[in-house]
């Protein structure tokens, strides 16, 4: 079981995620979606793709592209398509 802390939320949680580069990558229905808003942030990985961000929100407390995700991964990376991993302060526990 993995599990993507923040805040003493949990942010998700799955028995199934992928491992990439030492991120865990959660699948997109283990999220618990109120706590994420869409964020216009993008960066490029060489070999992932195009990553989309979201903000994770807890509260009144924000941590800005806090979570990403791949909609359109390369070939080489389809098997995190849409899988969300995180960074920023937010504990991941597997």
């Amino acid at each position: 079981m993995a599990r993507a802390i923040w805040r003493d939320q949990v942010l998700a949680e799955s028995d199934t995620f992928e491992t990439v580069e030492g991120n865990i990558y959660f699948p997109p229905e283990s999220i618990n979606r109120e706590f994420f808003r869409a964020s216009d942030q993008h960066t490029t990985c060489p070999w992932k793709g195009v990553a989309s961000y979201y903000d994770v929100a807890v509260g009144d407390e924000v941590n800005a592209g806090a979570a990403w995700y791949y909609p359109e991964p390369s070939e080489a990376a389809a098997q995190i398509k849409d899988h969300i991993a995180f960074w920023k302060g937010v504990r991941v526990e597997a």
